[in-house]
């Protein structure tokens, strides 16, 4: 298994966050299962502030480059991004890549 974590920093105005995180309650069926199509397994969203936190956990062969690109073309998958693109300040049609930062590692026990 491999994972991948990314920070994102959402809008400052209290009521889009509330958007979001009540959009997130509400995932459509298509995206979890384009996501489980591409080999993502797990992917949780944190909190904290604007400041989100994601964890995404995928197989072992994953290649997050092409894996992800194939996620985007999948259906509803680009309207979703369309959509959260509003809380999160970014263009309608940023990719994954664009919007989310991977995080390197420094710490493990």
């Amino acid at each position: 298994m491999k994972r991948y974590c990314q920070t994102l920093t959402l809008i400052d105005n209290p009521h889009l966050i509330e958007k979001y995180i009540e959009a997130h309650a509400h995932v459509w069926p298509e995206v979890i299962a384009g996501q489980r199509e591409v080999g993502i397994l797990d992917m949780q969203i944190y909190r904290h502030g604007r400041q989100l936190f994601m964890i995404m956990d995928t197989v072992d062969d994953f290649d997050f480059d092409r894996d992800m690109a194939r996620l985007a073309t999948l259906p509803r998958q680009a309207e979703w991004e369309a959509y959260v693109s509003q809380f999160q300040g970014c263009a309608a049609g940023a990719s994954s890549a664009e919007k989310w930062q991977r995080m390197e590692r420094i710490f493990q026990s």
